[in-house]
C-alpha cells in the first residue's frame, strides 16, 4: 500500500493538469466554438497529458491526425453504405490501415479506429460533424500543451525520481555481486541476478521522464533554466544504462564462476563496493545539480587502487568478471562527464582477452 501511495503522489501533478485542462478544453469548444457536445476536446487532453511519461507533443499530433482519419473515413463510408456490423468492421479496418501507413505510432492507429467506431455507431455523419470533431481534437491538444507550458511540473524532480531508482538498482546489484563473491554465496548471486534483470524497466521509465522533462523545459518559459541540469542527466543516462547492462553480465559470470568453483580475485569485493558508492554519489550530485566531481574522484581512485583486480584472472568466468568491472568503471567515469578515452587511460592495461571484449563492446 505504501508503494501505491508513493506512485499516486508522484502522479498527482499530471492528474491535476489533466483535470484542469479537460475542463478548460470543454468550455473552449462548447462556449467559444459553439459545439454542442465536444467530447473529443477533453479526450485529447487526457491522451496528450495523461499519467504516462513520454512524447506528449507527438501524442497530441497523433491524436489530431487519428481523429481526422477516423472521422473522415467514417463520414465518407457510413453516409454511403449505412451502419451495421460489417460496415463497422470495414471503416475501422480502413481507418487503422491508413493510419499505420502514415505513421507507426500507436496513438494514431488506435484513435483512428475508435473515432471511426464512434461515427459508425453513436454519431451518424453530418455535413459539418467531421470538421467540428477534428477541431475539437485540435482544441484539446492545444489546451493540453498550453497547460503543460503554463502549469508545468518540475522536470528535474521528475527525472531525478526515476534516475534515483536506476542508480539505486545499479548500486544494489553491485553490492549483491560483492557480497556473493566475498561469501562465495551462490543463492545470493542468483537472487541479485534476478533482481538486476528487472532493472531495464526502470531505465525505460527514466528515458520517458527525460523526454517529458525536455518537452516541459522547451514549452514552458518557467522551466527554461532547468535545461542545463536536464542535459547533464541526459548525457549520463546512456552510460548508466551501459553500466547496468554490464553489471548483469558481471552477475551472470559471477554465478557461473561460483558454481564452477573458480577462484575469484580478493580485490573484486572492495572494487565492487566502491563502484556502488560511486553510483550513489552520482545519484546525489545529479540531483543537486552540481558537476559530479566527487563520484569521478572516487571512481578514479578505484581504478588505481584496484588495479590487480582489473587485469584479468585465471578462470574464464572470473576473467569476464574482471573485464566487466573495467567496463563498469569506465561507464561510471563517462557518466560523470569524463572523456571516454581519458577514462580508459585511467585503468591499468587490460589482458589481451579483455582488450578484445572492450573493443567489441558497443559505445
Amino acid at each position: 500500500m505504501r508503494r501505491r501511495l508513493r506512485r499516486l503522489a508522484s502522479r498527482v501533478p499530471s492528474i491535476l493538469q489533466c483535470a484542469a485542462a479537460a475542463a478548460i478544453a470543454w468550455v473552449v469548444a462548447k462556449e467559444v466554438l459553439g459545439h454542442p457536445s465536444p467530447f473529443f476536446a477533453p479526450i485529447a487532453v487526457v491522451i496528450c497529458i495523461g499519467v504516462a511519461l513520454g512524447r506528449r507533443v507527438r501524442r497530441m499530433l497523433e491524436m489530431v491526425v487519428g481523429v481526422g482519419l477516423g472521422v473522415g473515413v467514417g463520414d465518407v463510408l457510413i453516409a454511403r453504405i449505412g451502419s451495421g456490423p460489417w460496415q463497422i468492421a470495414l471503416v475501422v479496418a480502413l481507418a487503422m490501415a491508413v493510419a499505420v501507413l502514415l505513421d507507426e505510432g500507436p496513438v494514431i492507429a488506435l484513435q483512428a479506429g475508435s473515432s471511426a467506431v464512434l461515427v459508425a455507431t453513436l454519431l451518424p455523419p453530418s455535413g459539418s460533424g467531421g470538421t467540428a470533431r477534428m477541431l475539437d481534437a485540435f482544441v484539446g491538444g492545444f489546451v493540453a500543451i498550453a497547460t503543460v507550458a503554463l502549469l508545468p511540473s518540475d522536470p528535474v524532480a521528475l527525472v531525478h525520481r526515476h534516475g534515483r531508482v536506476v542508480l539505486d538498482e545499479l548500486a544494489e546489484a553491485l553490492e549483491g555481486a560483492a557480497e556473493a563473491i566475498a561469501g562465495r554465496d551462490i543463492p545470493l548471486a542468483a537472487d541479485s541476478l534476478d533482481k538486476a534483470r528487472g532493472s531495464q524497466a526502470a531505465v525505460e521509465r527514466l528515458r520517458d521522464a527525460l523526454q517529458t522533462g525536455r518537452e516541459t523545459a522547451f514549452l514552458s518559459p518557467l522551466r527554461w533554466r532547468t535545461r542545463g541540469r536536464l542535459a547533464r542527466y541526459q548525457a549520463a543516462s546512456t552510460h548508466i544504462d551501459h553500466a547496468l547492462r554490464n553489471t548483469r553480465v558481471l552477475l551472470r559470470r559471477t554465478l557461473a564462476a561460483l558454481r564452477d568453483g573458480e577462484p575469484m580475485h580478493p580485490d573484486f569485493t572492495g572494487v565492487l563496493y566502491g563502484l556502488a558508492e560511486v553510483a550513489r554519489l552520482l545519484r546525489d550530485e545529479l540531483a543537486s545539480g552540481v558537476e559530479p566531481e566527487q563520484a569521478r574522484r572516487v571512481a578514479l581512485s578505484l581504478a588505481r587502487a584496484g588495479h590487480t583486480a582489473l587485469v584479468g584472472d585465471t578462470g574464464f568466468s572470473s576473467g569476464v568478471v574482471a573485464a566487466q568491472v573495467r567496463s563498469i568503471t569506465v561507464d561510471l567515469l563517462v557518466a560523470t562527464g569524463m572523456d571516454r578515452d581519458a577514462a580508459m587511460a585511467s585503468l591499468p592495461p587490460a589482458a589481451p582477452g579483455e582488450r578484445e571484449q572492450e573493443e567489441a563492446r558497443p559505445d
